[in-house]
């Protein structure tokens, strides 16, 4: 029986020495801002001291995660943060797929790509500029929504004292702004997808959507796992620009648009604790982790080929 004799690390970098020579400036950058800031995580487990040096300052233990747990509101936090996470993800994906497909299958060029640069446009509007908008849709006195209420003898509604009401706005501003860009990768996967699927399913008589059903949404899957993964690892992150923009110092929302970046954001911003902010982070590191770890487990049982590792 013949056995195959095992290359050696060395080996294999000196048989392909040019390829990792090439991957260098990749790894070292990679070293430099993302590795190397990774010691800033003992910050959680010290009392910060603007003129002491990391190694010097005390060692708390997990003192700094207490006002987390003991705020009486990290289960009501991390729910939110989730809640809304999910929703971006899955209804990101969904609108973003099913506006690619559709535009993939328009036949004039011109305004297939009007379309497109229109949906895409939003993207780059800043979170700043989403509030003013915001505020002038909703606003109590002078908004436009009140306005027209007023104009057909409907009583106002002060959006700003509707809790309830932010999980629907918060969710389709964001979709509004975002789906654009998501869009755009899944229609380049749908250009990557060979026209001879297409032109045999043409031959046996399938419509638009039969199509779009049996052949690009199936192609598409490989696309969405990735995506689908990197999002999850930061699911804890949130999306701070936009609730803090979009809420403000509002305490009448917290209760169903507080997430744990603007929980954080507030609690610390007068004390400029980097031991507790620190610990938040952590917190909300290791919680993606887990996740992605989970998640991709799954995924390689289900079909190894659409795993991350």
């Amino acid at each position: 029986m013949n056995k195959t004799k095992t290359r050696g690390l060395w080996h294999e970098l000196y048989a392909n020495r040019i390829l990792f020579l090439m991957l260098l400036p990749v790894l070292v950058y990679f070293l430099i801002n993302n590795y190397a800031p990774m010691i800033g995580i003992y910050y959680a487990f010290v009392q910060f001291e603007f003129n002491t040096s990391l190694f010097n300052m005390s060692f708390v233990g997990l003192k700094n995660f207490e006002f987390l747990w003991k705020s009486g509101k990290l289960i009501e936090l991390t729910v939110n943060t989730i809640g809304y996470n999910l929703a971006f993800i899955i209804l990101g994906n969904v609108l973003s797929i099913s506006v690619a497909v559709l535009l993939s299958e328009l036949k004039g060029k011109w305004f297939k790509k009007m379309t497109q640069s229109v949906l895409f446009l939003p993207y780059f509007v800043s979170f700043v500029i989403l509030s003013v908008i915001v505020f002038n849709l909703f606003n109590y006195e002078q908004g436009v929504l009140n306005t027209v209420l007023e104009r057909f003898g409907i009583a106002p509604i002060d959006v700003y004292n509707k809790p309830g009401l932010w999980i629907i706005l918060i969710v389709v501003f964001y979709l509004w702004k975002s789906f654009g860009y998501s869009m755009v990768i899944y229609l380049a996967s749908i250009t990557g997808i060979s026209e001879e699927y297409y032109e045999a399913a043409r031959i046996d008589g399938a419509n638009m959507f039969q199509r779009a059903w049996s052949i690009t949404v199936p192609m598409l899957k490989s696309t969405f796992v990735i995506l689908l993964l990197f999002s999850l690892g930061s699911i804890m992150k949130g999306q701070f620009d936009l609730f803090y923009q979009m809420v403000g110092n509002n305490g009448l929302l917290y209760s169903t648009t507080d997430i744990l970046d603007t929980y954080v954001y507030r609690s610390l911003k007068v004390t400029f604790d980097m031991g507790m902010a620190t610990a938040a982070g952590v917190y909300q590191s290791l919680f993606g982790f887990a996740l992605i770890m989970v998640v991709n487990g799954i995924i390689r049982k289900v079909n190894k080929e659409y795993a991350l590792f």
